[in-house]
């Protein structure tokens, strides 16, 4: 009976293990796509692509995405 719990045990460590590096992976994606669509931003910007206005107004809607994930995975992340 003892092994039939430690080998419950073991694959519930491992399957909450595994669910948490998978969500740690894709909110780091998330971040990079962020981040990622501010710099194409800021280039389009650069470049004269889009308006100075939007483009201020899209890269500030951006940064503020960006801090928000951040924050999200620093308080799932340091428990």
């Amino acid at each position: 009976m003892k092994k039939i719990l430690i080998g419950v045990g073991v694959l519930g460590v491992m399957s909450f293990t595994t669910n948490q590096l998978v969500n740690t992976f894709l909110l780091s994606e998330a971040i990079n796509n962020v981040q990622d669509m501010k710099e194409w931003m800021v280039q389009d910007q650069y470049n004269e692509v889009i308006d100075s206005v939007y483009a201020d107004y899209y890269i500030k809607r951006l940064d503020e995405t960006e801090d928000m994930l951040i924050d999200f995975y620093n308080v799932n992340t340091n428990k």
